[in-house]
């Protein structure tokens, strides 16, 4: 007759390994240190305009470390400021979590809904939302870097050098600081008056385009006092210090022209800027050469300088 064991509570340390064995059996070693991610779709972390406004959070765990805190990635997905779709890249993203981060793919409002600043004053609001919840998803609240790509580029470069500007922001979570370490731009636009004065396979000017969109609808050429507080060079000056930013872009992007990324690279250089800028070349507007090991090296390698190791 087999014995019976009670189940009881017993710790990790504490609970018997079993001696069981059986013919062919193959016996792997675990890894204290292998990095375990899980996700948690559609947040909520708040709401404007009557509409909830979600987060995707990607987050890390370690068998050794189960209390450990995580340097927190903020990722703005592009949509030429329209809907999102917060899934596009979550993927990729999660082997960046594995790496050693939490990471936060933000909702913004889209466009036809509320145009500019409200890109700007959602990610700023996401940030300090995360820094109010740090413990809950075991954040560190000072190792914060935002990155986006596209229209999330724009935004993401917007909110991370304009943390003390209140028009562009919100009194939601009052307090708390939406300020970052370091900046990712994954080929956004930084001058949409100048998009047209390059080879695209879309207008960037007319009052439906995103661009028209962002600024309520308005021919972009035909309204500056509406389009100028969108250029990102007019927020950067030499005086005030921002964060170091990365810029990647491809030179055959269909979407956004290359050289919205050399205008804003020049123009960081020239105030004395900390910047990196990689062109990959034949890229198109996305897709896989941005998710490269390669790339996401750079990424990794911009990242850790700014944290120090993970």
């Amino acid at each position: 007759m087999m014995m019976r064991i009670e189940p009881r509570e017993l710790s990790y340390k504490a609970f018997p390994a079993s001696e069981a064995t059986a013919a062919g059996m193959k016996v792997l070693s675990m890894n204290p240190d292998a990095v375990y991610c899980t996700v948690l779709h559609n947040h909520t972390y708040c709401e404007r305009d009557g509409r909830p406004l979600h987060m995707h959070l990607i987050l890390p765990s370690q068998h050794e470390r189960p209390d450990a805190t995580w340097p927190l990635l903020v990722f703005v997905q592009g949509s030429a400021w329209r809907q999102q779709h917060l899934d596009a890249n979550l993927a990729p993203l999660s082997w960046i979590s594995r790496q050693g981060y939490a990471v936060a793919i933000v909702e913004y409002r889209p466009s036809d809904l509320a145009p500019f600043p409200a890109q700007i004053q959602d990610a700023k609001t996401a940030i300090r939302y995360l820094r109010k919840n740090a413990g809950q998803f075991r954040i560190d609240p000072e190792q914060i870097v935002i990155w986006g790509d596209s229209s999330g580029g724009h935004t993401a470069v917007m909110t991370g050098i304009t943390p003390h500007d209140k028009t562009l922001d919100t009194d939601v979570y009052d307090g708390l600081s939406c300020e970052v370490k370091g900046i990712i731009d994954y080929y956004g636009p930084a001058d949409i008056t100048r998009m047209n004065e390059a080879h695209s396979t879309m207008d960037h000017a007319g009052a439906d385009s995103p661009e028209g969109l962002l600024i309520g609808g308005l021919n972009v050429l035909e309204n500056p006092v509406q389009a100028e507080p969108t250029i990102i060079m007019n927020h950067i000056s030499q005086e005030v210090d921002i964060p170091p930013i990365l810029i990647i872009h491809g030179n055959k992007d269909r979407l956004v022209p290359f050289e919205q990324s050399v205008l804003l690279y020049n123009d960081l250089k020239q105030k004395g800027k900390d910047v990196e800028f990689f062109k990959i070349e034949g890229a198109d507007h996305g897709g896989p050469d941005f998710w490269s090991d390669d790339v996401l090296g750079i990424v990794h390698a911009f990242i850790t300088r700014l944290y120090g190791a993970v």
